[in-house]
Protein backbone atom coordinates (compact mmCIF):
# COMPACT_ATOMS: atom_id res chain seq x y z
CA UNK A 1 0.00 0.00 0.00
CA UNK A 2 1.65 3.33 -1.00
CA UNK A 3 1.43 6.70 1.34
CA UNK A 4 -0.44 8.39 -1.25
CA UNK A 5 -2.78 5.93 -2.27
CA UNK A 6 -6.47 7.69 -3.73
CA UNK A 7 -4.66 10.94 -3.87
CA UNK A 8 -4.45 12.89 -7.19
CA UNK A 9 -1.88 15.15 -7.24
CA UNK A 10 -1.08 18.12 -9.94
CA UNK A 11 3.08 18.63 -9.83
CA UNK A 12 3.93 21.83 -12.05
CA UNK A 13 7.54 22.10 -13.45
CA UNK A 14 8.09 18.71 -14.37
CA UNK A 15 9.40 18.95 -18.16
CA UNK A 16 12.95 19.23 -17.42
CA UNK A 17 14.28 15.90 -17.46
CA UNK A 18 15.78 14.86 -14.14
CA UNK A 19 14.28 17.23 -12.48
CA UNK A 20 12.54 17.93 -8.88
CA UNK A 21 9.63 18.30 -10.83
CA UNK A 22 9.84 14.57 -12.50
CA UNK A 23 11.50 13.17 -9.63
CA UNK A 24 8.89 13.98 -7.75
CA UNK A 25 5.85 13.04 -10.10
CA UNK A 26 7.60 9.12 -10.45
CA UNK A 27 7.57 9.06 -6.91
CA UNK A 28 3.67 10.22 -6.14
CA UNK A 29 2.90 7.66 -8.68
CA UNK A 30 5.26 5.08 -7.36
CA UNK A 31 3.57 5.77 -3.77
CA UNK A 32 0.01 4.79 -5.09
CA UNK A 33 -1.15 8.39 -6.28
CA UNK A 34 -3.21 9.88 -9.27
CA UNK A 35 -0.46 12.51 -11.00
CA UNK A 36 -1.57 15.33 -13.55
CA UNK A 37 2.08 16.24 -14.69
CA UNK A 38 2.10 20.00 -15.85
CA UNK A 39 5.10 22.75 -17.44
CA UNK A 40 5.15 24.97 -20.61
CA UNK A 41 7.48 22.46 -23.18
CA UNK A 42 4.54 19.94 -23.79
CA UNK A 43 6.87 17.43 -26.03
CA UNK A 44 8.91 16.02 -22.61
CA UNK A 45 5.65 16.45 -20.57
CA UNK A 46 3.91 14.08 -22.99
CA UNK A 47 7.02 11.82 -22.86
CA UNK A 48 7.08 11.46 -19.27
CA UNK A 49 3.12 11.34 -18.60
CA UNK A 50 3.52 7.88 -21.65
CA UNK A 51 6.55 6.55 -19.08
CA UNK A 52 5.12 7.24 -15.98
CA UNK A 53 1.27 6.77 -16.27
CA UNK A 54 0.40 10.53 -15.49
CA UNK A 55 -1.83 12.94 -17.34
CA UNK A 56 -0.24 15.83 -18.98
CA UNK A 57 -1.74 19.24 -19.00
CA UNK A 58 0.05 22.18 -20.83
CA UNK A 59 0.74 25.17 -18.37
CA UNK A 60 2.27 28.50 -18.34
CA UNK A 61 2.52 29.77 -14.65
CA UNK A 62 2.59 33.41 -15.81
CA UNK A 63 -1.21 32.91 -17.45
CA UNK A 64 -4.00 32.67 -14.83
CA UNK A 65 -6.77 31.08 -17.10
CA UNK A 66 -4.29 28.40 -17.17
CA UNK A 67 -3.20 27.67 -14.02
CA UNK A 68 -7.35 27.63 -13.49
CA UNK A 69 -7.33 25.09 -16.23
CA UNK A 70 -4.86 22.91 -14.82
CA UNK A 71 -6.57 22.81 -11.87
CA UNK A 72 -9.64 21.84 -13.40
CA UNK A 73 -8.49 19.44 -15.24
CA UNK A 74 -7.10 17.30 -12.46
CA UNK A 75 -10.95 17.67 -11.32
CA UNK A 76 -12.44 16.58 -14.22
CA UNK A 77 -9.97 13.76 -15.14
CA UNK A 78 -10.04 12.39 -11.25
CA UNK A 79 -12.69 13.82 -9.60
CA UNK A 80 -10.53 15.78 -7.03
CA UNK A 81 -7.48 17.38 -5.79
CA UNK A 82 -5.69 16.56 -2.64
CA UNK A 83 -2.57 17.93 -3.70
CA UNK A 84 -0.66 20.04 -5.46
CA UNK A 85 3.66 20.95 -5.94
CA UNK A 86 4.83 24.20 -7.75
CA UNK A 87 8.13 23.85 -8.96
CA UNK A 88 8.23 26.10 -11.64
CA UNK A 89 10.73 28.95 -11.48
CA UNK A 90 13.05 31.31 -14.16
CA UNK A 91 17.18 32.37 -13.86
CA UNK A 92 17.09 35.46 -13.57
CA UNK A 93 20.74 36.35 -12.15
CA UNK A 94 21.98 40.43 -12.25
CA UNK A 95 23.14 43.06 -10.00
CA UNK A 96 20.83 45.85 -9.08
CA UNK A 97 22.83 48.58 -11.18
CA UNK A 98 21.87 46.42 -14.39
CA UNK A 99 18.84 44.84 -13.90
CA UNK A 100 15.95 46.05 -15.73
CA UNK A 101 12.07 46.14 -15.74
CA UNK A 102 11.90 43.19 -17.97
CA UNK A 103 13.82 41.10 -16.09
CA UNK A 104 12.15 41.89 -12.72
CA UNK A 105 8.87 41.59 -14.29
CA UNK A 106 10.07 37.94 -15.48
CA UNK A 107 10.72 37.06 -12.24
CA UNK A 108 7.41 38.60 -10.47
CA UNK A 109 5.12 36.87 -13.10
CA UNK A 110 6.50 33.18 -12.70
CA UNK A 111 7.65 33.01 -9.06
CA UNK A 112 5.61 35.54 -7.23
CA UNK A 113 2.14 36.27 -9.34
CA UNK A 114 1.81 33.03 -10.79
CA UNK A 115 2.83 31.43 -7.60
CA UNK A 116 -0.14 32.94 -5.60
CA UNK A 117 -2.42 32.37 -8.04
CA UNK A 118 -1.39 28.61 -8.15
CA UNK A 119 -2.14 28.40 -4.18
CA UNK A 120 -5.75 30.66 -5.33
CA UNK A 121 -6.45 27.96 -7.85
CA UNK A 122 -5.07 24.85 -6.02
CA UNK A 123 -6.88 25.88 -3.11
CA UNK A 124 -10.09 26.44 -4.52
CA UNK A 125 -10.04 22.92 -5.90
CA UNK A 126 -9.55 20.82 -2.58
CA UNK A 127 -13.45 21.75 -0.85
CA UNK A 128 -11.97 18.90 1.43
CA UNK A 129 -8.86 19.65 2.47
CA UNK A 130 -5.67 19.08 0.85
CA UNK A 131 -1.53 19.71 0.89
CA UNK A 132 0.13 22.85 -1.58
CA UNK A 133 3.84 22.45 -1.41
CA UNK A 134 5.64 25.35 -3.34
CA UNK A 135 9.56 25.58 -3.69
CA UNK A 136 11.84 28.29 -2.15
CA UNK A 137 15.91 28.86 -2.81
CA UNK A 138 18.70 28.71 -0.75
CA UNK A 139 19.07 32.65 -2.30
CA UNK A 140 15.86 33.64 -0.84
CA UNK A 141 17.42 32.31 2.96
CA UNK A 142 20.64 33.80 2.45
CA UNK A 143 20.50 36.61 -0.04
CA UNK A 144 23.88 36.28 -2.04
CA UNK A 145 24.28 39.13 -4.64
CA UNK A 146 23.27 39.62 -8.05
CA UNK A 147 20.47 37.82 -7.56
CA UNK A 148 17.62 40.30 -6.38
CA UNK A 149 14.81 39.28 -9.00
CA UNK A 150 15.14 35.91 -8.52
CA UNK A 151 15.95 35.65 -4.81
CA UNK A 152 13.55 38.22 -3.64
CA UNK A 153 10.17 37.04 -5.51
CA UNK A 154 11.05 33.78 -3.84
CA UNK A 155 11.53 34.94 -0.62
CA UNK A 156 7.89 37.01 -0.86
CA UNK A 157 6.36 33.75 -1.28
CA UNK A 158 7.57 32.05 1.62
CA UNK A 159 5.63 35.52 3.29
CA UNK A 160 2.68 34.64 1.39
CA UNK A 161 2.88 30.76 2.45
CA UNK A 162 2.40 31.75 6.01
CA UNK A 163 -0.31 34.03 5.21
CA UNK A 164 -1.78 31.35 3.28
CA UNK A 165 -1.58 28.66 6.03
CA UNK A 166 -3.49 31.30 7.99
CA UNK A 167 -6.19 31.68 5.35
CA UNK A 168 -6.75 28.27 4.53
CA UNK A 169 -5.97 26.37 7.77
CA UNK A 170 -8.73 26.32 9.14
CA UNK A 171 -10.34 24.29 5.70
CA UNK A 172 -7.95 21.61 5.56
CA UNK A 173 -5.55 22.89 3.50
CA UNK A 174 -1.96 22.96 4.73
CA UNK A 175 0.18 25.12 2.81
CA UNK A 176 4.15 25.22 2.80
CA UNK A 177 7.33 25.34 1.06
CA UNK A 178 10.95 23.70 0.69
CA UNK A 179 14.11 25.17 -0.14
CA UNK A 180 16.59 23.13 -1.50
CA UNK A 181 20.19 24.23 -1.70
CA UNK A 182 22.38 23.02 -5.00
CA UNK A 183 20.52 19.64 -6.06
CA UNK A 184 22.74 17.31 -8.31
CA UNK A 185 20.79 16.80 -11.09
CA UNK A 186 21.13 16.36 -14.99
CA UNK A 187 19.90 20.17 -15.22
CA UNK A 188 23.00 21.31 -12.74
CA UNK A 189 25.50 18.32 -14.13
CA UNK A 190 26.97 20.61 -16.57
CA UNK A 191 28.26 23.21 -14.34
CA UNK A 192 29.09 20.23 -11.21
CA UNK A 193 31.22 18.17 -14.03
CA UNK A 194 32.66 21.27 -15.71
CA UNK A 195 33.73 23.21 -12.73
CA UNK A 196 34.10 20.89 -9.77
CA UNK A 197 35.05 23.67 -7.80
CA UNK A 198 31.45 24.89 -7.53
CA UNK A 199 30.33 21.60 -6.25
CA UNK A 200 33.18 21.32 -3.55
CA UNK A 201 32.78 24.91 -2.30
CA UNK A 202 28.68 24.33 -2.14
CA UNK A 203 29.49 21.12 -0.24
CA UNK A 204 31.68 22.99 2.11
CA UNK A 205 28.94 25.32 3.57
CA UNK A 206 26.19 22.16 3.55
CA UNK A 207 26.62 20.57 7.19
CA UNK A 208 26.52 16.95 5.34
CA UNK A 209 29.01 15.42 3.44
CA UNK A 210 27.26 15.82 0.29
CA UNK A 211 24.87 17.90 -1.91
CA UNK A 212 21.16 16.76 -2.25
CA UNK A 213 19.43 14.95 -4.99
CA UNK A 214 15.97 15.22 -6.70
CA UNK A 215 15.21 12.28 -4.24
CA UNK A 216 16.09 14.30 -1.63
CA UNK A 217 13.31 16.56 -2.90
CA UNK A 218 10.93 14.33 -3.55
CA UNK A 219 11.02 12.58 -0.25
CA UNK A 220 10.27 15.98 1.44
CA UNK A 221 7.67 16.66 -0.70
CA UNK A 222 6.16 13.33 -0.40
CA UNK A 223 5.83 13.68 3.25
CA UNK A 224 4.22 17.50 2.96
CA UNK A 225 1.62 16.51 0.55
CA UNK A 226 0.97 13.25 2.55
CA UNK A 227 -1.62 12.98 5.46
CA UNK A 228 1.66 12.09 7.81
CA UNK A 229 2.95 15.73 8.45
CA UNK A 230 0.23 18.14 10.61
CA UNK A 231 2.33 20.95 9.12
CA UNK A 232 1.49 24.02 7.84
CA UNK A 233 2.98 27.96 7.00
CA UNK A 234 6.82 26.18 7.38
CA UNK A 235 9.40 26.34 5.21
CA UNK A 236 11.27 22.84 5.32
CA UNK A 237 15.00 23.55 4.77
CA UNK A 238 15.98 20.55 2.63
CA UNK A 239 19.11 21.20 2.01
CA UNK A 240 21.39 19.16 4.14
CA UNK A 241 21.83 22.14 6.72
CA UNK A 242 23.04 24.49 3.99
CA UNK A 243 20.97 27.26 5.35
CA UNK A 244 23.28 27.36 8.31
CA UNK A 245 26.16 28.48 6.20
CA UNK A 246 27.13 31.23 3.57
CA UNK A 247 25.74 31.49 -0.09
CA UNK A 248 29.26 31.30 -1.95
CA UNK A 249 30.38 34.14 -3.93
CA UNK A 250 32.47 34.27 -6.87
CA UNK A 251 35.79 34.76 -4.96
CA UNK A 252 34.80 31.29 -3.20
CA UNK A 253 35.11 29.77 -6.39
CA UNK A 254 38.95 30.31 -6.78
Amino acid sequence: MGRMDGKVVVVLGASGKGSMGQATARRMVKEGAKVVIAARRTEPLEELAQEIGALAVPCDISKEDQIAALAKAAVDAYGKLDAAVNFAGINVSSPIADIDASKLKDAIDIQFTGAILFIKHMAAAMPEGGSIVMTSSLTATLAPANMTAYAATKAGVDHAVKIAATEYGKKNIRINAITPGLVVSEMTSDIINSAPVVAKTFERETRMPRLGTVEDISNAVLWLASDEAFVNGINLQVNGGAHLGKFPLADDFR
